[in-house]
C-alpha cells in the first residue's frame, strides 16, 4: 500500500530565509574546505535514501530545533 503524499506547502507560513542566508548555507555545503566535505556526502545520501517528503520533514524539524535551542558559541 502507497502512503499518500504529505502536503508541506499549504498553511501559515512559520520561517522566512533571506538571500544572504541561503548564500551562507551553499557556501558552507559547497565551498568551505573544513565544511563542504562533511555536508556534501550527508546530503547525497539524504537525497538517495529519503523522500522528498522526509527531506522536507527533516529540514524542517531541524530548523525549529536551532530556533529553539542556544546557539554554539564555539563555531
Amino acid at each position: 500500500m502507497a502512503l499518500k503524499p504529505i502536503d508541506l506547502t499549504g498553511g501559515k507560513s512559520v520561517y522566512c530565509f533571506n538571500e544572504s542566508q541561503i548564500a551562507s548555507a551553499y557556501q558552507l555545503a559547497f565551498e568551505s574546505k573544513d565544511t563542504a566535505p562533511k555536508l556534501q556526502p550527508e546530503l547525497e545520501r539524504l537525497e538517495t535514501d529519503f523522500s522528498r517528503n522526509e527531506r522536507a520533514a527533516l529540514a524542517f524539524v531541524i530548523i525549529d530545533r536551532l530556533l529553539r535551542t542556544p546557539a554554539d558559541t564555539t563555531e
